[in-house]
């Protein structure tokens, strides 16, 4: 874990902490159909990805998260915002404000317990108790079917979200954390939804979590 990950530090005893899933997801792997179920069976919130697939495809299109995203792509340099015309010591300090403000944002959400999918939650809670961390994944071809499907967008526009998303969510994750969210030694559980239901998959993670609690 990326030094600058941090670890959580909830107040109370281990038996008052909420309990918490973090969700990472391939893109299309099912994680806001499984994840907002996991967070209904549990009767706690269920807290969205920064970032929409709408938001990450057309960045220009979203007033309230435009300036971020933009910063952050700028961040990452290369392909994805370039840092032509910036100074070094302006990059590195963008970066250690978006690590600040994201921390804050998932330890908060993680006071109310339930389910956070992607934020990089999955590092940042690493230490937490009562706390499950989850990976969904799948065959290609079945996630870009399942998120066409989800989002009710061709298929041939699912295939080119596919290849940018688990491209630049994993190197948001890289470039900020120093962590590949795509390795399963991060993670408590790993579920191929090309294998497993969407219902099976809820019943394990909701199974696992119960487990912490007693």
């Amino acid at each position: 874990m990326s030094e600058q990950a941090g670890v959580d530090a909830p107040g109370g005893t281990a038996q008052t902490v909420k309990p918490v899933v973090t969700l990472w997801e391939q893109y299309g792997a099912g994680a806001e159909e499984i994840g907002r179920e996991v967070a209904r069976s549990l009767g706690l919130p269920y807290h969205a990805q920064a970032f929409s697939s709408d938001e990450l495809e057309h960045p220009e299109s979203s007033l309230e998260n435009r300036a971020v995203l933009t910063t952050v792509l700028r961040t990452m340099g290369g392909a994805y915002g370039g840092f032509e015309g910036r100074d070094i010591v302006t990059t590195q300090q963008e970066r250690r404000d978006l690590i600040t403000t994201n921390n804050t944002a998932v330890r908060q959400s993680a006071q109310e317990g339930g389910v956070i999918v992607g934020r990089n939650a999955t590092v940042i809670l690493a230490d937490r108790p009562r706390t499950l961390h989850v990976l969904l994944t799948g065959e290609v071809a079945d996630r870009v079917a399942r998120a066409a499907a989800a989002a009710g967008i061709p298929v041939e526009q699912a295939k080119k979200r596919q290849v940018r998303e688990d491209d630049v969510r994993a190197e948001m994750s890289r470039v900020l954390y120093g962590w590949d969210p795509h390795q399963p030694d991060h993670y408590d559980l790993v579920l191929n939804t090309s294998r497993i239901p969407a219902a099976a998959a809820v019943s394990a993670i909701v199974n696992a979590i119960r487990a912490t609690l007693s």
